[in-house]
């Protein structure tokens, strides 16, 4: 066996040591311990919460959107239509009109987002689980419906199941003017207006539930006059095509004039602002992890002074500088070893539990979840292993030396 180890060790599990040493040594695994165990369960939930959004949008967002480079619309061509269609990873070509207007449903209004699209919207299935009222129809026989948000239906105070109020939406006309001589109704001139009446109802996420209502594409492409231009094209994939592969197949086919985003891209600064706050919390607790490992470097010290008679016997007998050094890292690596152990093990019941058994909730009702998201990964263990390995190594550092610099002479 390792004989500096077996010295720590000894040290370590020893009865001699005069009482604080142990309290202060038993505090720092402590401090270890529950720093690391704050660490990954904090990195776990950022982890939890990316996903969360992503399943959030996903169920709202296409999983490849297509939008002009430059510009808000594009217009849309049967050739344009014949080109995506012939891709072989492709199954469904949605096409989407998008634009504010202003929403009243009896004496309330709001602005609200106007989402036309396509009949083939119905058949990508995206909204069926987020339905709290309802069906996703956008149409029949007989008339349209809009599919609205949650927050849209509180704030206009909608009855979906009052067939004898319609929902107006108001839009400006493009390239409106006044005219010239007597005009009976003025506003006509400046507004579109449509009416549509109130159907399903979703709740996915406040973005979406308090600003969006979806409604057929003929409707919008009427309100906002704008014909064949869409705003956006969304691609459902076929099953067992890679999307990563059928979005490059995508670019390769439309070139720089358009952008073909997949669902991360499409989210990418929120996404990209959970992981630096991720980056930002794992700083943090390794600072507090660093603070915490003051305790080691001074159970270590008072280690050293306390063993200096021990030491001395040991070059006596002929162990070297290096030995001594070696002799202390190992005990501060024991320490910050059980430390570690423990709170990771720790973090890894805590985080199973909730996901398991989801006990602690978030306080409110969505239609993807209610308890507090978590999701472990193993490289956030190994992240919080490594940096709490490093912490104590620098923290045995100036101990090690100390020690090592004890003198025989001064114990003859």
């Amino acid at each position: 066996m390792n004989f500096p180890f077996l010295v720590a060790r000894r040290y370590f599990r020893s009865k001699n040591t005069k009482n604080f040493i142990q309290v202060i040594s038993n505090i720092s695994m402590v401090g270890v311990a529950v720093g690391s165990m704050a660490l990954v369960v904090v990195l776990s939930v950022f982890n939890g919460l990316e996903e969360l959004i992503r399943a959030s949008y996903n169920t709202f967002d296409p999983e490849l959107k297509i939008v002009p480079t430059r510009g808000k619309t594009f217009l849309f061509t049967d050739s344009l239509s014949a080109q995506l269609q012939a891709l072989p990873g492709v199954h469904l070509v949605t096409e989407v009109i998008e634009d504010n207007a202003l929403a009243r449903y009896q004496d309330a209004s709001k602005v609200v987002t106007i989402k036309g699209v396509s009949d083939n919207f119905v058949e990508q299935n995206r909204l069926d689980r987020a339905m709290i009222y309802g069906d996703v129809i956008l149409k029949d026989e007989q008339r349209s419906y809009a599919i609205l948000g949650q927050g849209v239906q509180y704030d206009l105070s909608i009855a979906p199941s009052n067939d004898f109020y319609s929902l107006q939406i108001f839009s400006p006309r493009r390239g409106a003017s006044g005219g010239s001589g007597f005009n009976p109704n003025p506003m006509a001139s400046y507004v579109k207006r449509k009416n549509i009446m109130p159907g399903g109802v979703f709740a996915i996420e406040k973005q979406f539930d308090a600003n969006y209502v979806i409604v057929p594409l003929s409707f919008a492409q009427d309100l906002f006059e704008y014909g064949n231009e869409r705003t956006a094209l969304e691609i459902q994939s076929r099953p067992n095509a890679n999307p990563a592969s059928v979005q490059q197949e995508i670019k390769a086919v439309l070139g720089n004039d358009f952008q073909v985003l997949n669902s991360d891209e499409q989210h990418a600064s929120l996404l990209r602002a959970i992981r630096f706050e991720k980056l930002f919390a794992y700083i943090t607790f390794c600072f507090i992890l660093a603070v915490a490992s003051f305790n080691i470097f001074f159970s270590l010290s008072m280690l050293a002074i306390d063993k200096r008679k021990d030491v001395a016997m040991l070059y006596a007998l002929g162990a070297t500088r290096r030995t001594v050094r070696q002799i202390f890292w190992w005990e501060g690596i024991i320490i910050a070893l059980i430390g570690t152990v423990t709170g990771l093990t720790v973090g890894f019941l805590i985080c199973w539990v909730q996901q398991t058994f989801g006990l602690v909730s978030m306080g409110m009702q969505t239609a993807i979840i209610d308890a507090y998201p978590v999701k472990m990964a193993l490289s956030d263990f190994l992240y919080t292993a490594l940096s709490i390995s490093v912490i104590a190594l620098l923290a045995t550092y100036r101990p090690a030396v100390i020690a090592a610099r004890t003198q025989v002479k001064d114990f003859l």
